[in-house]
Formats: structure tokens, C-alpha cells, sequence
């Protein structure tokens, strides 16, 4: 079995029931879960015959035991670490992040802390914070990566500098293997038998093979169990990729965390100058040397002149202390630097941290928008030949016509880099492959590691002889052996692995584009190229978020990752596969990837919160389009799909609908058929439409004294017909700042309702008759007061309607109220307000628009206070439709309701979208408003 492909030794139906007599998880064989389990970030596919989410120890030692028995592959899986192949495998993926989160024991006075491998990092830190402790290795992925994750791969992160590896922090573990027996390993111990003889035998070996670097993490650490080392068999585990056992239990080292940190960010005039000086920074004894180059840096982001930039972080015990500390980095740079700043507020920190630590999803993406890839991702070389590794690196990019973009871990000679590798066709595998082989040799030539941080996977194990030499790479199947005589964990890993360019997940996808209906600019026309966009970072996998960040509620709400942005990528993948050797085989009309989407809100938020832009409203759209074409679909798609239809037949009897609504057993009933969730209340109509109020008022003396001073108000179907009292509020401030408020005409729609639906068609023709209709205005600015409407008018317009030029020119002449006034009336100045605010930033806003100049109009009128983040959970139909009331409420409740409830004494409730203070109504009853309402009635006020 150790070729990694066979499980015949039983049938999959007897292997199953088996299982499922064994273990108290899931178990779960079916076509969403295998596709789930496909990929892990890598270029790697490959298909699992099942999942199991263990329970406890017990659990994982039955299912070790049963897919032994089997013959069947065990590949064990954390979350967030895994860059390089080796959470991907064909047998049963063990996956360790549903049940086996808890912090067993953490212990201030030993400074250790006693974890479940599947506990996220960001847990353990939290729990750690409150003692002044942490735990040091911290990758770009803390909000969502695993211990047992971490341990698999020994992951470093950007203190590796102050703290080391997560092997440097391994005190003991417990770990099961293949078969279900367990080993404790810690210093001192013996391990599997026959380790002991195996070391004796080979110890001048393996005290030379092995150079000395701190970011040598390939291959098996074998120089952990020298006498002279302990022997350290917990330490020899780490880094092991899940070939020799699952980790049960781990006891790990924590450290002092300064209470106050600096950051000292340094520009150099190039990567090189920056990697050159980054180890002469390392006696002044920083935290982080980190250090990106221009070209990943997408927007201005506030960093000082530079072409590359050097992050170094300081700690102290006040901020004075820490300040003096990153002073002292800067002076000790000052000669070669060419610019430095010293950022202690701790929002502008994070705010530069953040596009480091999205910088694995951000350099996904060329310049030019070309894709790029993983495979070499995270070389490490002695830190003082990092500068010249990086000329010759890039020499050795432009001699293969490839480009890349290499960030990274400068203080320990740690790069990471995408690489615009052409994975699609066979010349273009081929060069990968020819390049794979040059670079590791250029690592070997600088006495480097072919993997800094992520482990070799299938990535790069292949090419570990040119590294250690055959004799320690035999060795190194012997120590599997020793753990695995069966071959049965995660084979094809490490030790006799598969070929560098076997097994790439583009391999099963269309060789053409697919007939699609948005245009997908940013993807050059192709579905398959915008799914593809997703590399698996599980940025959408953050459970807990903070600030303006919206990604990804449905997740956050139910924890499964087939309600992920990332897991209904991996769905919608297998489904492009189809019969060449996908997972879902039934196309647009898959039941699995429907299922997975009906739980998106179409938020929008991925747009912009995933580093690499994947937009899944946009996904979900054209995946109903499909799935419902020439067919009958849910009763809410007619229901709420054509509610402005429906608004504008019902606006004339407006008062007795509303009437008939109020008796209990009608709207019961109305709901009923309409797919509305029973415990929906259904919103009140307006009976004067803000276009009749507006055309009301002016027939009594407004004028008009030139288009200059004319202000266009879209009438959105929701300012029309459910709230005009937010139309007529910011006619009221748009007067008041001198100008005069018109509508562009009646009838106008944007076609949310029918694109949030998959009615794409439909949502044609209502954009075509929207933009016939706006003659000789196209091009005017139009201010858009519900952030939905808007969000929709800037990109799903555009994207449906690719080959109308008109269609852009409306999208560009978009505005929010508040940047109009900024762009149009600089001069007018707000009502003094002076009153805190709460509520939520709307997700549609936050992910297409921006809200910065809602944030400025907002400090000029005096509203202080910071809006959440996240999504409402109403998100239009979504929270409507019958079977989501619990996800809308729990969404609601992730950031919405708590903002509100822990908002200051007398705070105004401020949420711009008609659904948003839908939510609020309805689930807290809480009454919130538009800002033109509160800035109307500060005029009023005035």
C-alpha cells in the first residue's frame, strides 16, 4: 500500500458502515463532503473516498484502527497551514477541526497550555492573553489555522525571529497511529520501536546532513533525536505532515507577551537592499523583520518612500518602551534606508499588518490581473544570503519568462512567492516543473532549505535528494516505515512521494470557457477562471471578526465549511470537472452545490474581504440562472425575485393591502405562498411613493435654475415603496447644501432583486428598459440612497450588460448621498449633530462603494462612534425566504445586535440599507435610521 493509491482491501459500503458502528462523529461519504476535501491552498487535487470528524481521541484511534483494517489511507487535516499537497489524499480524510477544539488545561505559572489539535490559534491566544502570554509562531492564517495543523507542518509565522518554530514550542504530544495504538512523545523518550537503533546507526549522517538554519523545515527532523538533542522524538514529530501519526493531544510552550508593541517600518530602494539589511537588525532583538516589495502593495496604504519596505516590530512594557525600541531599529537603519516611520497607534498597526498578512492571497494576482500560483512558496536560506538568493532568484525568473512577486520572513531568509505558472497546458506544466528543479538547486547552492515554513507536500519532496542526498532521503523512508509499516498514513507525502507535477487540480477543469451570462471582467470572460481565483486561504473561515470586515457570515453562523466562500468554490470546482473527474457530476443542475449556496446571502462581502477577490453573489447568480432555467423555482423568487413588479402593482391600493396584512390568518397565509418565512413580519407600503411625493412638492414652486444645480435621486424600488421617508430626508439636505433634488424618471430599477435570484434574463431586460428610459441623463451623477440598489448599479450592471457602453457609464456615475455632497458640495457644512451612533456599515456598501466618505460626512456632523461590520442577515430575499430565519438571526446576531445593545447611552441606530433596518425592527426591535434622516432632522434642529 505504500504507493498511496490502494484501498481494496474493503468494499467502501463495509468500510462506511464500520465506521460508522466505531465513531461518534460524522461520517460522511457523500458527494459535498468529498468534494469539500479535495484541495487544501495548494495546486493539489485529489479525491478522498470519505470524511470523518472525530469526536474525541477515541474517536480518531477507532478510525485508524477500522482504516487499517481496510487498507484504506488516513490523510489527517487541520485548517490553514496546508500550502504544499499534503492535506489532500485519497483515502479517509480525518478532519480535525469540527469536534476537537478545546484548551484542555493552560497553566500561567509553567507558562504551558494543553490543546486538542484542532483548537485555532487566535483561541489559544485569546485564552493566553489575559496572563500576559501567547504562543509564539503565529502564520498569517492565526484567525483560522489549527494547532495539530501547525504541528504537522512545524509553521513558523512572523515572529519566528523572537519565538522560533512551532517545533522550538512542542513540550509533548500525544499521537495516534495507523492501526489506533498511541505514543507519548517528549523529550527523552523512546518513540516506535527500533527509532533508538536507527539513530545509532547513522549518526555521523545525521550530524552533517542537515544545515544549520532556523527555517529548515524540510524533510523529517531526524537531528532532533541525537543523543546530544534529548532525544526530542515530540520534536522529530513536528513537521512530519501527517505521515507518521495524528496528534491527539499536545502540550506546547507559551511566552511572555509585551504589553505594548511598536512597529518601525523601514523603505528601502529595493527588495534587495531590504533583505540585505534585515540581519544587521537582528542583535537589537525585534520581534519581526518582515519584509514585501512594491508590487504587492495594490493601494496607497500609508507606508513611508520606499520600493520594498522592512516591517519591524518592538515590544516593551509601556509604549513609551516600545516606541524607544523601534526608534532604536530606526536609527540603527538610518543609513541605508531611504525613509522610516514609527507607527505605535494600534489601529495603523493593524492596518499595515494587514496587507502583509493578505499579501498569500493578494500576490494570487499579477499587476495585470495573470494568475499566479503556490509551489515554491516559502524557501529559506541563511539569512545573510538572503539578498544575494533574491538576485539570483529573480534572474532565475526572467530566464523561464515567469514573474513573481516574493514577500516574506527577511529576518530568518524565509520568502514566500506566487508564481505566474501556466498549470493549464503541458508546455506550461512542463516549465513548471524545469523551474521547480533549477530553483532547488539555487536554494541547495545557498545553503537553504527547500521549504521555510509550509512543509514539502507534494510540492516539493520529490526534489529532497537534491537537498539531503539519496542516503538521508532513504533514511528518511526507513523513520516512515518505523511509524507506518502499513503505509498507510498519508502516503505519496515526504517520504517515496508522488511527482511535483502529478495530481494539479486544474487538470479536470473545461479546456474552454463555459457559456455564461456576466461577462466576468476581471477573469477575462471565463467561469472557470474566477473560481479558480479561490487558492484556499480560508481568509472565510474567520469565526470571530472585528472592525468593518463583513466575510463570511453564513460561515460564521453555522461553522460548516460548505457554507464557506472557500467551500462552495471547492463545490462549484468539482461541479466545472464534472465527468473528467469531478466529484458533482449532475453540472447547473447539482443538488450540492444548491444546497451550499442557499445559505449565501449574497453579501457581497467576498468581493472584497477575500485577498484574492472571490465574489460568490456573483457565483451564486449565475449558478441559479442555470440550475432554475426552463424550470419551476421556488415560490420566493417569483415572490420577492419580481417585488418591484409587485410594489408598483400594489402602490395604488397601498392602505388596504396594508389593512389585509394586519389580520393574522391572511398574512399567515399570503406567506405562505409567497415561500416568506412564518416568522417574518411583511413590510408596511408606502401610500405616497417618494417619486409622487417629490413631483408633488415640485409642482408647488420648486425651480429649477440650471443642470448645475440639479441633484438626481435614483428611486430604488425600496426608498419608492417602503421607506420614502428616506427619500424625502435627503431631498431636504440636498437643499440645504444648494441644490435641487430630481429623479431621473419613473419606473427606473437596477434589477437587484431579479440578479439576487438568478433571474438573469429578466434582469437584462430590466436593465436595458432601466438605461432607454435615462436617455439623455446617462452619465449625470446619481446618488443611490440604498447601498444595495447602488452596489448593484456599480458592478452587476456593467458585468450582465458587458458590451453596452451605457451600462458603464451609469455604474461610473454612481454615488452614495455622502459622496456626492463631498464631490459636488465640498463647501456645505453638515448640522452639528453631536451625538454618538451605532449600527452597521451596509455589506454591499462596505464590499463595492466604500464607506470613507460616509465616515468623514459622518465626523464633520458630529456622529462619533464606529459602525460594525458584518452582515445584517437579511441581505434582501435571503432573510425572507422560508427556512433561513435562523441563519438571518444568527448573522444578525454575530455583530449587528451586540453593536447596538453595547452602544452608548442615547446612540442613534444608524443603518443605511431598507433591509438592514428591517433586521433591526424585527429581530431587536430596535428603530434605526438612514444618515439623511438623522442629518434632516439635525437641520430641523438648526
Amino acid at each position: 500500500m505504500a504507493s498511496g493509491n490502494a484501498h481494496s482491501g474493503g468494499t467502501p459500503t463495509s468500510l462506511v458502515r464500520e465506521l460508522r458502528a466505531s465513531v461518534r462523529g460524522e461520517v460522511a461519504f457523500d458527494a459535498t463532503a468529498r468534494a469539500l476535501a479535495t484541495m487544501d491552498a495548494s495546486n493539489y487535487r485529489r479525491v478522498p473516498l470519505g470524511v470523518v470528524a472525530p469526536r474525541d481521541a477515541d474517536d480518531i484511534a477507532a478510525v485508524l484502527s477500522v482504516c487499517r483494517a481496510h487498507a484504506v489511507p488516513v490523510v489527517p487535516r487541520g485548517g490553514g497551514t496546508s500550502i504544499a499537497g499534503q492535506a489532500t489524499g485519497t483515502g479517509v480524510v480525518l478532519d480535525l477541526t469540527r469536534h476537537l477544539r478545546t484548551i484542555v488545561d493552560l497553566d500561567a505559572g509553567s507558562r504551558t497550555a494543553v490543546v486538542q489539535p484542532g483548537v485555532v490559534l487566535d483561541d489559544l491566544r485569546a485564552a493566553a492573553a489575559p496572563h500576559g502570554l501567547t504562543f509564539g509562531p503565529d502564520p498569517s492564517t492565526h484567525s483560522r489555522c489549527t494547532l495539530g495543523g501547525m504541528i504537522g507542518n512545524n509553521s513558523c509565522g512572523s515572529h519566528s525571529v523572537a519565538w522560533g518554530t512551532t517545533a522550538d514550542n512542542v513540550h509533548a504530544l500525544t499521537v495516534a497511529r495507523y492501526g489506533g495504538d498511541t505514543l507519548r512523545l517528549e523529550r527523552g523518550a523512546e518513540g516506535p520501536a527500533g527509532l533508538h537503533e536507527l539513530i545509532t546507526g547513522h549518526l555521523a549522517l545525521l550530524r552533517t546532513g542537515f544545515p544549520a538554519l532556523p527555517r529548515r523545515i524540510s524533510g523529517y527532523a531526524l537531528d532532533a533525536l541525537l543523543p546530544e538533542n534529548g532525544p526530542d522524538p515530540a520534536r522529530a514529530f513536528c513537521g512530519s505532515e501527517g505521515t507518521l501519526g495524528v496528534v491527539t493531544e499536545a502540550t506546547l510552550r507559551l511566552v511572555g507577551s509585551p504589553a505594548a508593541r511598536a512597529l518601525a517600518v523601514l523603505g528601502y530602494a529595493d527588495e534587495s537592499a531590504a533583505a540585505e539589511a534585515a540581519p544587521g537588525l537582528l542583535p537589537l532583538r525585534p520581534l519581526t523583520v518582515e519584509g514585501m516589495a512594491a508590487d504587492l502593495v495594490r493601494e496607497p496604504a500609508g507606508l513611508p518612500r520606499g520600493a520594498a519596505w522592512l516591517f519591524v516590530e518592538t515590544g516593551g512594557a509601556t509604549p513609551a518602551e516600545a516606541r524607544a525600541h523601534a526608534e532604536r531599529i530606526v536609527r540603527a537603519a538610518s543609513a541605508d534606508a531611504v525613509d522610516t516611520a514609527v507607527v505605535t497607534d494600534p489601529a495603523g498597526q493593524r492596518a499595515l499588518w494587514r496587507i502583509r498578512e493578505d499579501a498569500a492571497g493578494t500576490a494570487t494576482r499579477m499587476p495585470d490581473g495573470t494568475e499566479a500560483w503556490p509551489g515554491w512558496e516559502d524557501c529559506a536560506v541563511p539569512p545573510a544570503r538572503l539578498g544575494p538568493y533574491l538576485r539570483d532568484f529573480r534572474a532565475l525568473l526572467a530566464e523561464h519568462g515567469l514573474r513573481g512577486s516574493p514577500y516574506g520572513h527577511f529576518g530568518d531568509g524565509c520568502i514566500h512567492v506566487r508564481i505566474d505558472f501556466d498549470l493549464l497546458t503541458g508546455a506550461g506544466v512542463a516549465r513548471f516543473r524545469r523551474f521547480s528543479e533549477d530553483l532547488a538547486s539555487l536554494v541547495v547552492a545557498h545553503g537553504g532549505s527547500l521549504s521555510g515554513e509550509h512543509g514539502d507536500g507534494q510540492a516539493r519532496a520529490e526534489l529532497l535528494p537534491r537537498m539531503y542526498g539519496d542516503e538521508l532521503v532513504s533514511l528518511f523512508a526507513r523513520f516512515k516505515d518505523l511509524w507506518d509499516p502499513d503505509g498507510g498514513m498519508n502516503p505519496g507525502i515526504l517520504a517515496r512521494p508522488a511527482r511535483l507535477d502529478e495530481n494539479l487540480r486544474f487538470d479536470v477543469l473545461p479546456k474552454k470557457p463555459v457559456d455564461v451570462a456576466f461577462g466576468y471582467p476581471r477573469d477575462g470572460g471565463d467561469f472557470s477562471a474566477a473560481v479558480r481565483r479561490c487558492v484556499g486561504v480560508a481568509k472565510c473561515r474567520t469565526e470571530q471578526t472585528s472592525g468593518p470586515a463583513v466575510m463570511c457570515p453564513s460561515f460564521r453562523a453555522t461553522g460548516e465549511e460548505a457554507h464557506s466562500t472557500r467551500g462552495r468554490a471547492r463545490l462549484l470546482h468539482e461541479m466545472l470537472a464534472g465527468t473528467a473527474g469531478g466529484v458533482i457530476k449532475d453540472g447547473w443542475r447539482s443538488t450540492e452545490v444548491r444546497d451550499a449556496l442557499d445559505l449565501c446571502l449574497s453579501c457581497k462581502g467576498c468581493r472584497s474581504d477575500c485577498p484574492v477577490g472571490v465574489d460568490m453573489a456573483t457565483y451564486k447568480a449565475e449558478f441559479l440562472h442555470h440550475h432554475y432555467r426552463r424550470r419551476l423555482r421556488p415560490a420566493a423568487h417569483y415572490a420577492m425575485g419580481w417585488l418591484p413588479r409587485w410594489l408598483r402593482l400594489a402602490s395604488p391600493v397601498a392602505g388596504a393591502l396594508n389593512a389585509l396584512a394586519r389580520v393574522r390568518p391572511l398574512a399567515a397565509l399570503a406567506k405562505r405562498l409567497a415561500g416568506i418565512a412564518p416568522e417574518r413580519g411583511i413590510p408596511v407600503l408606502a401610500r405616497e411613493t417618494f417619486t409622487r411625493w417629490l413631483l408633488r412638492r415640485q409642482g408647488k414652486g420648486t425651480s429649477v435654475f440650471s443642470r448645475d444645480d440639479v441633484a438626481l435621486v435614483w428611486p430604488d424600488t425600496f426608498t419608492e415603496h417602503l421607506s420614502p421617508e428616506v427619500g424625502r430626508a435627503a431631498v431636504r439636505v440636498l437643499e440645504a447644501a444648494g441644490r435641487t433634488a430630481l429623479t431621473p424618471g419613473s419606473g427606473l430599477c437596477c434589477g437587484l432583486t431579479y440578479v439576487s435570484t438568478g433571474q438573469l434574463d429578466h434582469a437584462r431586460r430590466v436593465m436595458r428598459r432601466t438605461l432607454e428610459r435615462l436617455g439623455g441623463l446617462l452619465g449625470d451623477p446619481v446618488i443611490v440612497l440604498e447601498p444595495s440598489c447602488a452596489a448593484t448599479l456599480r458592478t452587476d450592471l456593467p458585468e450582465l450588460l458587458p458590451d453596452d457602453p451605457r451600462a458603464a457609464e451609469l455604474a461610473s456615475s454612481v454615488h452614495t448621498l455622502a459622496a456626492y455632497l463631498e464631490e459636488y458640495a465640498p463647501d456645505w457644512q453638515p448640522p452639528h449633530i453631536d451625538r454618538p451612533v451605532t449600527g452597521q456599515t451596509h455589506c454591499h456598501q462596505h464590499a463595492v462603494l466604500g464607506d470613507a466618505a460616509d465616515r468623514r460626512l459622518r465626523e464633520r456632523a458630529g456622529l462619533v462612534g464606529d459602525l460594525a461590520g458584518g452582515c445584517c442577515g437579511l441581505a434582501g430575499n435571503f432573510g425572507f425566504e422560508r427556512g433561513h430565519w435562523e441563519v438571518s438571526v444568527a448573522c444578525a446576531e454575530d455583530q449587528l445586535l451586540p453593536a447596538v445593545r453595547g452602544g452608548a447611552v442615547g446612540a442613534e441606530v444608524l443603518a443605511d440599507g431598507f433591509s438592514c433596518r428591517t433586521q433591526l425592527a424585527q429581530v431587536g426591535g430596535v428603530r434605526a435610521r438612514h444618515l439623511a434622516q438623522l442629518l434632516a432632522e439635525g437641520l430641523e434642529e438648526e
